[in-house]
Formats: structure tokens, C-alpha cells, sequence
């Protein structure tokens, strides 16, 4: 029986020939995706903008009214709400904030909601509430305050722990590596208005761990190529070691893209944002280890010559062998 490959062994391809292109291209992007979170921003949650949100089946209709919700419950006084379809066509969240008259007042939400929930049975006698979270302003900020330091302190602890475990050249290109793809979800969720709430924040952590992975295994064989070729170009090095783990890099990628697909297409709504971000970070996450995160050692100065200092006797032997019969 043959195996099947999707990458062959002897692969010679020039990724470091089209570096500066592709940098430029990845710079383009990130200010883009960060232009976009400041100008229209992330359509947060319940988790992280603080208000109610109530989900209803409208039980006797193939599809809820959006338009119509819209109107009836923006007509009671509690500013725009956003109301999105959930599940199935017939299920929606009616999103509302709460006014800051009622911040620390549960009596006064809960009418508020009861008033709401009142209003729409009305309109709509078949309707079913299936639930109804209520979160303080104080308590969502609370939320998205730590949400954003679990990032950076993720971030940060990674790209120490690659410096120590390399040298500060590997740790610089997986902080730029992580900040260009956490930028690029960023960006996606900016532009479609998606939301953001804690299950994407867990989604980034995630995309965050497979990143560092994939950058991870090609940095180690980037090292181990640096003590066996010290003589090669810097670049040539480079594009040997991606060329050598381009095979698990990309059966890797494509059997987590087997189980998220479908998941993308055919799953509840309710988990399309986290399976979304997910699935872009695949993408992105490996093309940031290879025209990311490797590039970058050529621009800052990385040399073969603090990894022979950390050589074992028998690696400086084999070495020297190579040297001598090259």
C-alpha cells in the first residue's frame, strides 16, 4: 500500500527569495486590521459590552423576523439592539444595553428584560424564551480587561521562552509571528462585525498555541541545520529548514482543517465565530512561521556562531568531520 503524500520529501522551493514582498504585504495587513478594530471596532458580546441578552425560538415560523424584532424592541427606549439569528433560522439573540441608571440594580434589569420579553409575545404569541443573561457594565469591562492581558501575557511568556530556549533572534520573530496573526483575526472579526466574546478569546489562545508550535519546529531544525552548515548562507539555511518540515507543516494543517470545515459550514451558528477564528489561524499561522518569523534572522543578525559555543563534544566532532570532508 502506498502512503499518501501531499508534500514530497525533496522539496526545493525559495520562500526566502520572495521575503521582502511578503513582509511588505504582512505590514499592509496588520495596519489594516488594526485600522479597521479603531475605526469601526469588534461587535463585543454580552461577555465584554455588558447589557442582556435574551434567546428566542419562534416556534410556529421558519425564520425570525429580524427587521421586524428590530423595530418593536428599539422602540422601547433601550437604544439600538442587536439582534442576530442563532442556531437555526428560527432562533435569534435580541441583544440590548442596559441604561447606567441600572448598573448594580438586578430588580431593575430584570424588569427591563420582563418588559422586553412581554413586548415580543405579544407581537409574537409562538415565540419561546430559552434563556436570559444580564452582565454589569462594570463586571464586562472587568471581562475584557483580563481577556486582553491573558493575550499579552501569553504572548510575552512565549517569546521568552523561545529566547531562552534559542537566543533573543528566535524570540523576537515569535512575538512578531504571534502579533501578526492575533492582528489578522482581529482584523477579520473588525471587518465582518463577527463577535467577540470570551469563547474567541479562548479561539486566539488556541491559534496563539498552534502558531508557536509550527514556529517551534521550524526554529529547531533552523538550529540544528546552523550547527551542521555553518558555512551555507544565512538564506539558503533558511529555506532548507522550511523545506525539510514543510511536509508536517502541511499534513498538520490540512487534517485540523478536516475536522473544522465542516464544523464551518454545517455547525451552529452559535460556535461559527470561535470555529472562524480557529480555522484562520491555520492559514495564518503557518504562513507567519515561514515568511514571518524565519525572514526576520537575516534582518536581525542571526549567525551560527553562538550555537557552536552550545555544542556537545560529539555534535563539535561530527562537525568538524563534515567541514573537513567538504
Amino acid at each position: 500500500m502506498k502512503l499518501l503524500k501531499l508534500v514530497p520529501e525533496d522539496t526545493n522551493i525559495r520562500f526566502l527569495k520572495w521575503r521582502v514582498p511578503f513582509y511588505v504585504i504582512s505590514a499592509l495587513l496588520m495596519i489594516a486590521s488594526w485600522t479597521l478594530v479603531f475605526t469601526k471596532g469588534l461587535n463585543y458580546g454580552v461577555d465584554f459590552a455588558g447589557g442582556q441578552e435574551i434567546a428566542a425560538t419562534f416556534t410556529q415560523q421558519r425564520e425570525a423576523p429580524i427587521g421586524q424584532l428590530r423595530e418593536l424592541v428599539g422602540g422601547l427606549g433601550y437604544g439600538d439592539p442587536i439582534i442576530q439569528r442563532f442556531g437555526a433560522p428560527n432562533e435569534v439573540s435580541i441583544r440590548t444595553k442596559l441604561p447606567e441608571s441600572v448598573e448594580g440594580n438586578p430588580a431593575a434589569a430584570e424588569q427591563i428584560s420582563n418588559r422586553i420579553v412581554s413586548a415580543v409575545r405579544q407581537a409574537y404569541p409562538d415565540v419561546r424564551i430559552d434563556g436570559i443573561d444580564t452582565v454589569s457594565g462594570k463586571v464586562s469591562s472587568e471581562f475584557r480587561d483580563k481577556a486582553i492581558y491573558a493575550l499579552l501575557a501569553a504572548m510575552l511568556a512565549i517569546a521568552l521562552y523561545i529566547w531562552i530556549r534559542f537566543e533573543w533572534q528566535f524570540g523576537v520573530g515569535a512575538l512578531l509571528s504571534l502579533l501578526h496573526d492575533v492582528s489578522l483575526t482581529l482584523g477579520l472579526f473588525a471587518l465582518l462585525q463577527l463577535e467577540f466574546s470570551l469563547q474567541i478569546i479562548a479561539a486566539i489562545l488556541a491559534l496563539i498555541g498552534y502558531s508557536l508550535n509550527d514556529t517551534i519546529v521550524v526554529y529547531d531544525r533552523i538550529r540544528e541545520n546552523l550547527k551542521k552548515y555553518r558555512k551555507m548562507p544565512l538564506a539558503e539555511l533558511l529555506d532548507l529548514s522550511v523545506n525539510e518540515t514543510l511536509a508536517r507543516t502541511v499534513m498538520t494543517s490540512a487534517t485540523l482543517l478536516i475536522a473544522l470545515v465542516p464544523l464551518l459550514l454545517f455547525g451552529p451558528e452559535s460556535l461559527f465565530g470561535m470555529t472562524a477564528a480557529i480555522t484562520l489561524g491555520i492559514f495564518v499561522g503557518t504562513y507567519s512561521s515561514i515568511y514571518m518569523a524565519a525572514p526576520i534572522l537575516i534582518w536581525l543578525g542571526t549567525s551560527s556562531d553562538s550555537f557552536v559555543t552550545k555544542e556537545s563534544p560529539t555534535d563539535k566532532q561530527e562537525r568538524l568531520a563534515r567541514e573537513r570532508g567538504g
